[in-house]
């Protein structure tokens, strides 16, 4: 067993590795680079600032990694040298010390068509491009994180202190972030600020924001708290001051100093609604429930009735529904949850907030999936009617009831569990088409946004993230077959 979890695990961060790999591959060499500005105000902004909009797009393509950019100041910076220092004047050493620079590190010399100033740029490699991504993947908090030329002193250790603002918590000092690990009474109650995932940055939509922000951060409305800060007052502020980290010395906010009583100033607000890949959960998690609440006893009753007015009516209801196309279904049942029960028809409408706004969504991603769960179920389970078990309790003298009870449902809750994976990827492929029609800010919803809006970054962080699901939730299904039935085995050469 626990050789096989380990080649299993080892099986799908390949299968992660090799899916996103190809995205960012046909992403960066198909799509022409150039559409990452289509939909950016920017653009025509700086129209009238042609060095403005040079450095703006050579900005985008360093953050993408499409190259490597320095700008005039970097540029001159890296070519000076102890005893040589080149200037931003435009005379002929300086240019040739700035050329030699760039043919020695195989950067491009250019100059910006207003000022004439030298700029340079380096394109980067495919190869080189992944290793970037996947180098930079995983990011691990140390004592030795934050460098301020400005705070040489800076104590640099991890303790675990009881802080005047959340409590026991383990304390950092040259971390990125203030508190390492703490506790408190949100979901899963225990949170580390140690180790993070870089998928980048986005752009053109959130640009400048981390990828995992957008996805993982909450969304909404601000929300205040009261907390008591080192200064002694108690003020209600929007701040999350779980997300605390460290801030330059020159970008300080004096106020902000005194009110936390270090350099760790630079905090995320509080919002009120669940993140996008939180809405995703609930709605997917809820859909799952309904899915399989209305298809198991429905497949069951259609098997044990076979050929009878019930099975008839189950057979047409599960063959309109595999025929009417997804889209129809989604604004059929979404006019009709508005026009008969008052509904919202728009997921903003109420906010997350509002129990009402997820009904209708959450019923309909349930309700897609429930024809393929009928149709597979009841065919499994008029072929366990017919197996020499049930034959065998019938001769016992054991009702039908008892048979199905401690037999035939027994039996069939081993193929409930293998499904499982399966109903979970539909519902997240599914999730895209629903969140959009109900305006739902979820991960699905996101994914055809990103690629209209040619943001590449988001767009390979939710392939990362969705392939991930999908891999370790078909894993989820191996083990949870073994805890149903335990003469199954598995082992490192297939299961048993």
């Amino acid at each position: 067993m626990k050789k096989y979890l380990f080649f299993r695990v080892l099986r799908s961060l390949l299968s992660i590795f090799l899916v996103t790999t190809l995205t960012y591959i046909m992403i960066y060499s198909l799509v022409p680079r150039r559409d990452i500005f289509k939909a950016d105000p920017m653009i025509s902004k700086l129209s009238t600032s042609p060095d403005q909009l040079v450095d703006y797009k050579n900005t985008a393509y360093d953050k993408m990694n499409y190259i490597d950019y320095l700008d005039t100041k970097s540029l001159l910076n890296q070519a000076s040298r102890p005893g040589q220092t080149v200037t931003a004047a435009h005379t002929a050493i300086n240019t040739e010390r700035l050329r030699q620079w760039a043919s020695q590190h195989r950067y491009t010399l250019h100059r910006y068509p207003q000022s004439g100033s030298y700029y340079a740029t380096r394109e980067l490699p495919l190869w080189q491009r992944v290793t970037k991504f996947y180098s930079g993947l995983i990011q691990i908090d140390t004592p030795w994180a934050v460098h301020d030329p400005a705070n040489p002193k800076l104590p640099r250790y991890l303790k675990v202190s009881h802080d005047p603002i959340v409590g026991w918590a383990l304390i950092g000092s040259g971390t990125r972030y203030k508190y390492q690990l703490y506790a408190n009474s949100t979901f899963p109650f225990l949170h580390e600020n140690f180790i993070h995932l870089n998928l980048g940055i986005s752009y053109p939509t959130y640009a400048g924001t981390r990828v995992t922000e957008v996805i993982g951060s909450h969304q909404g409305e601000a929300v205040t708290h009261q907390y008591k800060f080192a200064n002694g007052q108690k003020l209600f502020s929007t701040d999350d001051v779980y997300t605390r980290q460290y801030q330059p010395v020159k970008r300080q906010d004096p106020a902000l100093k005194a009110q936390y009583g270090d350099n760790y100033t630079a905090v995320s607000q509080q919002h009120q609604d669940p993140s996008m890949i939180g809405t995703s959960f609930k709605a997917g998690l809820g859909a799952l429930l309904i899915a399989y609440l209305v298809a198991i006893p429905m497949a069951i009753l259609m098997a044990r009735y076979k050929g009878q007015w019930f099975d008839k009516l189950g057979t047409g209801i599960v063959t309109a529904l595999i025929a009417v196309p997804s889209l129809a279904f989604i604004y059929a049942f979404r006019y009709l949850g508005s026009a008969v029960f008052n509904l919202p028809d728009s997921f903003p409408t109420s906010g997350a907030g509002a129990l009402v706004s997820w009904i209708s969504p959450t019923l309909i991603l349930g309700l897609l999936s429930v024809s393929g769960l009928v149709i597979w179920f009841r065919r499994y389970m008029i072929d366990q009617q017919s197996a020499d078990y049930v034959k065998f309790a019938k001769v016992k003298g054991l009702t039908d009831n008892e048979i199905y009870r401690k037999h035939i449902f027994k039996n069939a809750s081993l193929p409930i569990v293998q499904g499982l994976p399966g109903s979970i990827i539909g519902l997240i492929g599914g999730a895209t088409m629903t969140e959009t029609i109900f305006a739902m800010p979820g991960m699905g919803k996101m994914l055809p946004d990103a690629i209209l809006a040619h943001n590449n970054p988001i767009v390979i962080g939710l392939v990362f993230i969705f392939t991930t699901i999908a891999v370790f939730s078909i894993l989820l299904g191996d083990i949870l077959m073994t805890i149903v039935d335990p003469r199954i085995k598995l082992t490192a050469t297939g299961d048993d």
